[in-house]
């Protein structure tokens, strides 16, 4: 007989500086991005095919609630009212077949959108299931594809009942043999959130990426002080499961709050890693990721 513990003692001293590396350096993240204001910002498959985004967010629906019939915008891509983004369908699947989780935002900086009651956030989850996720219509905007889950960007509007839709959206993915439904969040970075402070604490959110701009006491502003302590406060809650960092991909992108790629990579990116909660980096937007080539820059980092 011999002992096991003998020959694995070189190679545990071997892999030592290794372990200890990872440990410092952090776990592994991913880029999620918003995709869908600027039709020159590429198409969607072509986008998944850099291999630098793990999320997608189709930007946005953004006319709901109230009555109203839902209606996306996907700016000069295509149009969905006239049945003119079916086509993505197999574009949607192509990069669901990498691995990247492709979710519809809804509401956005610009739009006409919110909930009269409890009920009629009910019928919006069912729309939303039924024309986007794993149910049936015979007019769904993007096809046949299924998406993986459902992004709140909400930043007007009334503050009212959006707990309620993630409560019915989640429903859905308690269905026996149901493809499970993602939920995002993207808050303004001022803690709590106006429209999403009081959803995110039903705990039911996957992913929370934080605007950390155009919000100066809690953004980016020559040092990383105040992002930091921002950073802090939001990993602390204990209804946060996965955080990401919201940053503008450029300084167009935002009013404010821009923070340059070797300040993420050699600052803030070593802190804010080691947080269990960390999940990566979210950027505004990929037509703003062109032309700063921002995320090729941060890829290897995150």
């Amino acid at each position: 007989m011999y002992s096991t513990r003998t020959h694995l003692l070189p190679l545990f001293l071997a892999l030592l500086p290794f372990l200890s590396h990872a440990r410092y350096s952090g776990h592994r993240g991913g880029i999620a991005i918003y995709w869908g204001q600027n039709g020159n910002e590429g198409r969607l498959n072509e986008t998944c095919a850099t291999g630098r985004y793990k999320y997608v967010n189709l930007a946005f629906l953004n006319k709901f609630g109230g009555g109203q019939v839902p209606s996306m915008n996907l700016a000069g891509h295509c149009d969905p009212d006239s049945g003119g983004c079916v086509g993505l369908a197999s574009e949607i699947e192509f990069c669901q077949a990498l691995g990247i989780k492709v979710m519809l935002s809804l509401g956005g900086g610009i739009g006409n959108y919110s909930f009269s009651s409890r009920n009629d956030a009910r019928n919006f989850a069912q729309y939303l299931w039924n024309n986007f996720l794993g149910g049936k219509s015979d007019s769904r905007p993007l096809g046949n594809a299924v998406l993986d889950g459902v992004d709140f960007d909400i930043e007007s509007g009334s503050t009212l009942y959006w707990d309620d839709l993630a409560r019915f959206l989640h429903s859905y993915s308690c269905r026996r043999g149901g493809k499970k439904v993602y939920l995002g969040a993207a808050p303004q970075c001022p803690f709590p959130d106006m429209f999403l402070g009081t959803p995110l604490k039903t705990g039911l959110f996957d992913y929370v990426w934080v605007q950390f701009y155009n919000n100066p006491p809690c953004q980016y502003n020559g040092n990383i002080t105040n992002l930091i302590d921002s950073w802090n406060l939001w990993s602390s809650q204990r209804y946060i499961k996965t955080l990401f960092m919201g940053l503008p991909a450029s300084t167009q992108a935002a009013g404010s709050g821009f923070l340059p790629p070797d300040v993420l990579t050699s600052q803030v990116l070593p802190i804010i890693k080691k947080s269990p909660k960390y999940g990566g980096v979210m950027f505004w937007s990929k037509f703003w990721d062109d032309q700063s080539g921002y995320t090729k820059q941060i890829v290897n980092f995150v």
